[in-house]
């Protein structure tokens, strides 16, 4: 993989990707999916089970490898057309951020460490990528099998 990313969303909206083998960013946008290219990973982080909830979950829940091919854009109804990147899902199991805050080099040490968040898409060191990866138990990722 030549990079790594987090992706931010509500658990619902990861789990319909994962389902259906894509990704998308920042409510459909197009230019945040132009950074991510066919090899990276991604991870998603999802700090509520619903979009608008303040449930608290805090939860990394997807991994995976994106595909070959370029962002493409979806058809969700009423006229909405995301932008999409399709991606290979890894089977893990979703896991809470918070016994990694100490140990992820993004989070250490930082009182703010969910501001980055805020960007929807943010890249992240190898280092962090396979700690996430086998916090999450993934199986057949590229940067860690």
């Amino acid at each position: 993989m030549s990079a790594y990313w987090i992706a931010v969303a509500s658990a619902e909206h990861v789990r319909r990707g994962r389902a259906a083998g894509f990704m998308q960013v920042n409510h459909g946008k197009a230019a945040p999916l132009r950074r991510v290219k066919p090899g990276d990973g991604i991870i998603y982080y999802s700090p509520t089970t619903i979009l608008g909830e303040k449930d608290g979950l805090q939860a990394f829940t997807a991994i995976g490898t994106v595909r070959e091919g370029e962002p493409y854009q979806g058809e969700m109804g009423g006229g909405f057309t995301p932008f999409r990147r399709d991606v290979e899902w890894a089977r893990a199991e979703e896991t809470s951020i918070k016994p990694l805050l100490d140990r992820l080099e993004f989070t250490a040490g930082r009182s703010n460490w969910g501001y980055q968040l805020r960007f929807g898409l943010f890249s992240i060191s190898a280092a962090d990528f396979a700690l996430i990866a086998e916090a999450m138990g993934a199986q057949k990722i590229a940067a860690v099998n």
